[in-house]
């Protein structure tokens, strides 16, 4: 785990495993942050056909459960597309139902509506909101351009290309300027968007400064995407 300041709070990144990504724990609020489940993905498309193994839900909840236990966190907020569609609770096999049951019994679990699940509801047990601020920061699915309020948000699925060693690595990462913070998809069947695609970068503006962070052996690792120019 990673600490970092944020607009004056406190945040820690989480290590992922291998390319998956972490995620992020607020010590003040005593809450995970995830975004970009897609849970219920590989059943969404099996309707059409295209048959995936249809175990993305419970690996996905596999390791968020981990992150909890890691954290102690008592609160989570999930900022958008939680389900790959708004039906998605409907499909949970018995065995991810009866761990998702679990978590949002046992923890304060807040869903954030994306543009996957808008009308998510209530199925998926915890309280459903469209966005919420939380100490000054707000909580959404997708990063509100033009503004200059503190933000957490998901949507893009940021991941950012390097080379190491002649080697070409792909890691998801989370994209951060002065006052917010974009975090990278933790589902299990989720791809990427260049961290410095026009999207992203124009998605945060107005900034003066827009980083890709990237936690690795304890360290946080910044690589610098854009720069104001002077």
């Amino acid at each position: 785990m990673v600490p970092f300041s944020f607009c004056a709070q406190e945040m820690v990144l989480l290590e992922g495993s291998g390319s998956r990504p972490g995620a992020l724990y607020w010590p003040r609020e005593d809450a995970l942050l995830v975004a970009d489940l897609h849970l219920e993905k590989a059943s969404f498309y099996a309707r059409t056909g295209q048959m995936l193994p249809p175990y993305d839900s419970r690996e996905t909840l596999e390791r968020l459960a981990q992150a909890v236990r890691q954290t102690g966190a008592r609160r989570v907020f999930a900022l958008g597309d939680n389900f790959h569609d708004s039906a998605g609770p409907e499909r949970l096999e018995p065995h991810a139902a009866g761990m998702l049951d679990a978590l949002t019994r046992a923890l304060d679990w807040v869903w954030i509506t994306g543009n996957h699940d808008p009308e998510l509801g209530t199925a998926a047990g915890g309280t459903c909101l469209a966005e919420l601020t939380v100490a000054g920061i707000a909580l959404r699915h997708e990063a509100h351009p033009n503004v200059t309020e503190p933000e957490l948000s998901g949507h893009f699925h940021p991941r950012l290309e390097v080379t190491a060693r002649g080697r070409r690595i792909r890691r998801a990462c989370t994209v951060a300027s002065e006052t917010r913070l974009i975090l990278p998809a933790f589902g299990a069947l989720t791809g990427g968007m260049a961290a410095d695609d026009p999207a992203i970068l124009g998605a945060l503006q107005p900034a003066q400064a827009i980083d890709a962070l990237i936690p690795a052996q304890k360290r946080l690792v910044r690589y610098p995407l854009w720069r104001k120019a002077a």
